[in-house]
């Protein structure tokens, strides 16, 4: 019996190993080259250079719009690079927001190579950005993640005094967890495996005040729906769910009009709020 166990066993904790060495590899598939800038979608814009708290020099855009006092910080996922998000920079124009888009380390003209502390750090730069040099106060800037770009929003919203949260926080087909994500992938082996990654959003609601869009697809293939269920459920109101459909990287496109709706009356409302 114990040599069968053996034979079982040896296989796993290899797999288990091997997992867990190309995590990294399985999370983060950044692109270097920009593929268009916002002038080629007809939308003027400024070249944005940062330096991380930890020395590493990030690529952005700055999308200003003319009259508006409201700006949008864009976390993408964990794939392509800005250059990637024309579709999306046009509706957040078309709402009359100014947008900050950055590349995470690693991606586009960004230096560096991406791992989870990293991305915190530099969604931390593009904050202290937005503060410091374009003078913008906490509540008039909306935090908006995009997949893995969620969890980082939200990482980003927690680490903040409440009462220097952003006006609003919006997450899109975002997952609740690392561990979750594992335990739909590898039911048996995300038991054994360790995980080198958290990116936890659960958690992060737990400090989490400002108001909260979650949206999500039944259909999305990447992202379950149930993850943006549970995040919606232990979120602190006030928050809303907008239920979008398509699957995970062109949902935001199918579900139109009905998707830019749902944001500008999130977005409206909070130009209302005190």
């Amino acid at each position: 019996m114990m040599k069968y166990l053996l034979y079982l066993l040896v296989p796993l904790l290899l797999l288990s190993g091997w997992l867990y060495l190309i995590q990294p590899r399985m999370i983060f598939f950044p692109y270097r080259d920009l593929l268009a800038t916002p002038a080629d979608w007809g939308m003027q814009y400024e070249d944005v250079q940062l330096q991380s708290e930890d020395g590493i020099a990030l690529h952005g855009w700055y999308l200003p719009s003319t009259g508006s006092n409201r700006v949008l910080l864009f976390l993408h996922g964990n794939a392509g690079n800005i250059s990637h998000r024309g579709e999306s920079l046009a509706i957040f124009h078309r709402l009359g927001l100014n947008v900050l888009i950055i590349d995470y380390r690693g991606y586009g003209r960004s230096e560096g190579h991406p791992d989870e502390p990293g991305l915190y750090r530099d969604a931390d730069t593009a904050w202290r950005y937005l503060r410091d040099t374009k003078g913008f106060s906490a509540r008039q800037i909306i935090i908006f993640g995009r997949s893995l770009g969620g969890a980082v929003a939200a990482r980003l919203t927690a680490q903040l005094e409440p009462a220097s949260q952003p006006g609003g926080l919006i997450l899109e087909s975002t997952l609740s967890s690392a561990r979750d994500m594992a335990r739909e992938l590898f039911p048996l082996l995300s038991w054994i495996t360790p995980l080198r990654f958290n990116f936890d959003t659960f958690e992060s609601l737990k400090s989490i005040h400002c108001p909260l869009l979650v949206l999500h697809s039944p259909e999305d293939e990447t992202m379950p729906f149930v993850q943006g269920q549970k995040i919606f459920h232990a979120a602190k109101p006030p928050k809303t769910f907008h239920t979008m459909r398509g699957d995970h990287n062109s949902g935001f496109l199918l579900s139109q009009p009905e998707y830019e709706q749902a944001l500008a009356g999130f977005i409206n409302k909070l130009a209302t709020d005190p």
